[in-house]
């Protein structure tokens, strides 16, 4: 990212006491070799934190960006490499900071991955979405 000379003034800055928001991910476009979607998700939470807010953020990954929710052995196979999930330790952290990340079921059904191949699972969490809407 590049720095300004001048730092940016926010004429009318904004707090809030309550943050819901929801992030649909269907690919993955990068700032750097970040995940942009991943970066700003991290920004969110970072406000959310200064804020002391109350908050739900979701992200929902699906079509070419499935992948990021997978564990490593499910990773290497879909994407033909032995290395691993390189984004597992950024989600498992936001998970940690309250982002619920969630595999979208039609996704999950094209690609034959089971809730058994998902990296990104808390007990609280619902699973793929629209596996189970009627559970909510």
């Amino acid at each position: 990212m590049s720095t300004l000379g001048k730092p940016l003034h926010i004429d009318i800055p904004v707090k809030l006491a309550e943050v819901k928001v929801a992030f649909s991910v269907p690919a993955l476009a990068f700032e750097g070799d970040l995940p942009a979607s991943i970066f700003h998700l991290q920004l969110i939470e970072n406000d959310i934190a200064d804020w002391n807010a109350k908050a739900q953020v979701i992200a929902v990954f699906h079509t070419n960006a499935g992948h990021v929710t997978l564990n490593d052995k499910a990773y290497n196979t879909e994407r033909n490499v032995a290395t691993g999930n390189p984004y597992k330790e950024l989600v498992s952290d936001l998970m940690k900071r309250g982002v619920h990340f969630e595999l979208c079921g039609a996704t999950a059904k094209v690609h034959d991955w089971g809730n058994e191949r998902r990296a990104c699972r808390n007990q609280d969490q619902y699973g793929c979405h629209g596996e189970n809407d009627a559970a909510r």
